[in-house]
């Protein structure tokens, strides 16, 4: 096995561009663009009823201004050009809190998972190799979606107190050799590099949770790294195609947030699908099997 290992980091470091090749080729025939598709429409569905949950949870705990304010500045890093837009459709929503059921409240919680359910799903198809071996069971499928929500509310709330913190801070200045300096910036550039390294701590704990089996801590953080790189860069390129050179609003009108935001999550999808295809790659590689690739699916008319 060691020497399975020791040549699949050989092949991987003389050989990027094969490994990368491989993989593309992987995806491609494992549906990946159509998987990511999918994931991109339930999490739709499930982004604005687990907002609510999460609101709804934690203004007890946090006064509702500062909740907004850091769910409209996470939601930059999800959704970019389009958080305040969904953050004032909640806030509208809430006003009416008092006509929340419980057969509506039953109804968000099912929404509200749906998004990770067809993501284990959408793994599973990447990760065929640990399905054939081990699957998991129809209860842990059926729970795991409703622990992470919860794991994602307390974080949420772990970021709007530190997110405080640095606000508070930046509004702080220092005397450095006579000169008064803000802390403004210090506190931005720390704001950032947090969220940052949240991403990809939320992407390593998908990518050791979600799919079925566990892979190494390695793995999964170099998936969530590559992942979170290239959805940095393309986040940044759509916040300044959507302000500069889209017309998505002319063309959609008033379904030019869904259309932007599905869009946005197809994309985040993809590339969240194909960060496990990596991993899935680099484990095939490294268990010394034959990697046979699945042949891509064609209909009668080829």
């Amino acid at each position: 096995m060691q020497l399975f290992r020791a040549r699949a980091m050989r092949a991987v470091a003389l050989h990027p561009a094969t490994f990368m090749l491989n993989a593309m080729k992987a995806f491609r025939a494992n549906q990946g663009f159509l998987l990511a598709g999918a994931v991109a429409y339930y999490a739709l569905l499930s982004i604005v009823p687990l907002l609510i949950l999460v609101v709804i949870g934690l203004s007890h705990v946090v006064s509702r201004a500062l909740l907004f304010s850091t769910l409209t500045r996470l939601l930059e890093w999800l959704v970019p050009s389009q958080a305040q837009a969904i953050v004032g459709e909640l806030a509208s929503f809430l006003v009416h809190r008092t006509a929340i059921g419980w057969f509506l409240f039953v109804t968000m919680v099912f929404f509200s998972s749906l998004a990770f359910t067809v993501l284990e799903n959408a793994m599973s198809v990447i990760f065929v190799h640990r399905v054939a071996i081990r699957r998991r069971h129809f209860l842990v499928s059926a729970i795991l979606p409703y622990c992470y929500s919860l794991c994602l509310c307390a974080g949420v709330l772990v970021v709007t107190l530190v997110s405080s913190a640095l606000q508070a801070i930046g509004a702080d200045s220092i005397d450095l050799f006579g000169y008064r300096m803000p802390l403004v910036g210090l506190a931005r550039a720390v704001l950032y590099a947090l969220g940052v390294a949240g991403e990809i701590f939320v992407l390593t704990s998908i990518y050791l949770v979600i799919p079925v089996g566990r892979p190494a801590l390695r793995h999964a953080f170099f998936g969530a790294v590559f992942a979170a790189i290239l959805w940095e860069i393309t986040r940044h390129v759509l916040v300044w195609y959507f302000a500069t050179l889209s017309q998505v609003s002319v063309v959609y009108g008033s379904l030019t947030t869904a259309i932007v935001v599905l869009l946005s999550l197809e994309i985040l999808a993809m590339l969240l699908l194909f960060g496990a295809q990596l991993i899935a790659e680099y484990e095939l590689l490294a268990s010394g099997q034959r990697i046979d690739r699945p042949r891509q699916f064609r209909t009668g008319a080829f």
